[in-house]
């Protein structure tokens, strides 16, 4: 390990040596091998049993079923006459139409599946759409997902849980399709169980979508061109979910204007009704339940930062933040805080928050003082290392960044020229930043000292970093 306080060098870059952990080449979760797998089952004329995420109650989880519903499970394959008559994987294409919630509480990813659906080329990359229930079946499936810096190929069974021959979870409004359901456990098994995808916001599976750049907004206090921004979004490929407020219980109420507290809901479109009045479109995962107020099945601007406290946005490229579509180059750092050497919290810990990792960035490139705009986003983003979802408590992160050389008594003698402006306990932060050309220290951090976990650094800038 590095001495604290030195610069650390890029420990990894996102297109690992011989192209592993890229979308191309995608890492295998678990170490199973689709293909491998498929061709030894079609060999050997059998049905595939995943024994990583096996059809038993500790894949469900526990507190989602009582026991004596948990007890009437039963796993089925689609083939089984019971479930589908003529099971298919896409049936028609792919729409948010497709499939409902069941008892789980994900509305948070059926919402972004939601958004996802929209876009063609991210879907294709994430569900394989060439499955099906041909000759070749074997009872074995398969999905990608980009977990913190990687994509991962995720293979599954196609055991799905039942009572009384009925999907108790994600389920198809059409009996015979079941890319939804599928997709849904392929998730599960990558958070740990059913019951680990329980609560959760719309942002956190937008990024496993896409790999991409995510921005929260409050909409307590938007931004001036928030319109804007939506729209721009829209024509970049962007995925958008946004959240209603919880209200006095953790329960999903439904208030007088047809919206459901605390519920995740999917950005759909945006629409102007001449200039005095801008509208957006939004899609509630439940499949029932809409918005009552003026306009009916769109809302005013207003009413939408008026009901709703929070809007993500993810895209592969962040052209929506300025409207510019300079290519973004890409640079992404991994590194890890470790109590009692490189884990020294935030600035307020002067004697130790010089111990916290370091990455040294040099930007290039000619800066006019007539520009003004900003060039470079910096994203944090925390990797827990518990295995189950739900047991992962996000710690309070944020960064600074330095500008100039880095002698010994760096920190007595600089200020950050930026920085998060708040400590957050989410899995990401991300600022957006006017950088001229020079070097950099950027120092992402805890909020307190000797917290754990590891993080990626992503730096997406318009001109040429060098760490």
């Amino acid at each position: 390990m590095p001495p604290p306080g030195v610069c650390l060098n890029i420990m990894e870059a996102r297109q690992k040596q011989h192209g592993y952990g890229s979308f191309t080449n995608p890492d295998r979760f678990f170490n199973q091998d689709y293909q491998e797998l498929k061709q030894c089952c079609v060999a050997q004329g059998v049905k595939y049993i995943d024994q990583t995420f096996p059809p038993d109650r500790n894949s469900i989880g526990q507190g989602i079923l009582r026991p004596s519903d948990l007890a009437r499970v039963v796993w089925l394959r689609p083939e089984v006459s019971k479930i589908a008559p003529c099971p298919a994987f896409v049936l028609d294409g792919v729409s948010r139409f497709d499939f409902a919630q069941g008892v789980l509480g994900n509305c948070w990813f059926l919402a972004s599946i939601g958004a996802l659906t929209f876009q063609d080329d991210i879907l294709g990359q994430v569900v394989p759409l060439e499955q099906n229930f041909d000759e070749k079946y074997c009872g074995l499936f398969h999905f990608r997902f980009w977990r913190f810096g990687r994509w991962m190929e995720v293979v599954i069974d196609d055991m799905l849980p039942t009572i009384n021959g009925k999907l108790i979870f994600v389920h198809s409004k059409d009996q015979n399709e079941f890319w939804p359901a599928l997709m849904e456990k392929a998730y599960a098994k990558v958070c740990g169980s059913y019951t680990d995808m329980n609560a959760g916001t719309p942002a956190e599976a937008m990024m496993d979508f896409t790999g991409g750049v995510h921005m929260c907004i409050n909409l307590s206090d938007p931004p001036a061109n928030l319109w804007t921004l939506m729209c721009r979004a829209g024509l970049s490929k962007s995925l958008m979910g946004c959240g209603t407020p919880q209200g006095e219980t953790p329960a999903n109420n439904k208030l007088p204007n047809g919206l459901i507290q605390g519920h995740a809901y999917t950005v759909t479109g945006m629409i102007s009704r001449g200039k005095p009045v801008n509208l957006v479109r939004l899609w509630n995962p439940w499949g029932q339940g809409e918005w009552t107020g003026d306009w009916s099945d769109q809302m005013t601007l207003e009413d939408f930062c008026k009901f709703y406290s929070d809007l993500d946005i993810c895209s592969l490229y962040p052209d929506f933040l300025d409207g510019n579509s300079s290519h973004w180059k890409t640079s992404m750092y991994e590194g890890r805080w470790v109590a009692g050497t490189t884990a020294g919290g935030c600035m307020n810990n002067k004697d130790s928050f010089w111990t916290n990792p370091q990455f040294r960035v040099k930007i290039d490139g000619e800066y006019l003082e007539t520009d003004g705009e900003k060039n470079v986003l910096v994203s944090l983003m925390q990797k827990s290392d518990k295995r189950n979802r739900h047991l992962v408590q996000n710690l309070h992160i944020g960064l600074a960044v330095f500008e100039g050389k880095f002698p010994a008594s760096f920190f007595s003698s600089h200020a950050p020229v930026a920085q998060t402006k708040t400590y957050m306990n989410a899995r990401d932060v991300m600022e957006f930043l006017l950088l001229k050309p020079g070097e950099y220290v950027i120092v992402p951090s805890t909020f307190n000292p000797n917290e754990i976990s590891s993080f990626i650094l992503t730096i997406l800038s318009k001109e040429e970093t060098h760490g």
